[in-house]
């Protein structure tokens, strides 16, 4: 099964009850997530740019539901039970921070499962996600501060986007930030 569309996955937001900031929020995102994976496609990465748009445009399925921390878990059980392929349902669950190691994962209340991005699709929309803010894009170090100020200046969540940054930009030729 191929992932939706642009059209297909806008209508399955808004059928789920996703507000007008969030399908924003998914557009600008899968914006940004198109631009870096195309770099990437330029730069001699082998992925699938309509794998990125459709798991970018769905990455926030979730907050249909709720804006907690369950948002990528809930978006990946409406997305299962939409029938969305296997590999968009990754992208919405492992997107939060850079991902959620188990242990953490259980802290949280997660049900068992990976919630790491493992792909390079999956990474491309969990960076980008980072990068937009509202109809526009921002540092990502921006993006750390700010997490760091929620969850504190010592949390793990940190130095695991950072190793995502570094893991992204190291891949861009044009040192892409």
């Amino acid at each position: 099964m191929s992932p939706p569309g642009r059209g297909e996955a806008i209508g399955i937001l808004k059928s789920a009850g996703c507000n007008r900031s969030v399908i924003s929020h998914c557009l600008n995102v899968a914006g940004l997530a198109a631009r870096i994976g195309g770099s990437l496609v330029r730069a001699g990465f082998e992925m699938d740019l309509t794998l990125v748009e459709a798991g970018a445009l769905l990455h926030d399925l979730g907050r249909s539901v709720t804006h907690g921390t369950k948002h990528a878990v809930i978006g990946g059980k409406l997305a299962r039970e939409r029938g969305l392929p296997l590999s968009v349902v990754k992208i919405v669950e492992r997107h939060m921070g850079a991902g959620v190691p188990a242990d953490e994962a259980k802290e949280l209340g997660f049900p068992d499962g990976i919630y790491v991005p493992k792909s390079l699709e999956e990474k491309v929309v969990c960076y980008a996600d980072k990068l937009a803010e509202g109809p526009g894009e921002v540092e990502f170090g921006v993006t750390v501060g700010r997490m760091a100020k929620k969850l504190g200046a010592d949390h793990p969540a940190l130095g695991r986007m950072w190793a995502l940054h570094g893991e992204i930009t190291g891949m861009l030729s044009s040192g892409y930030r």
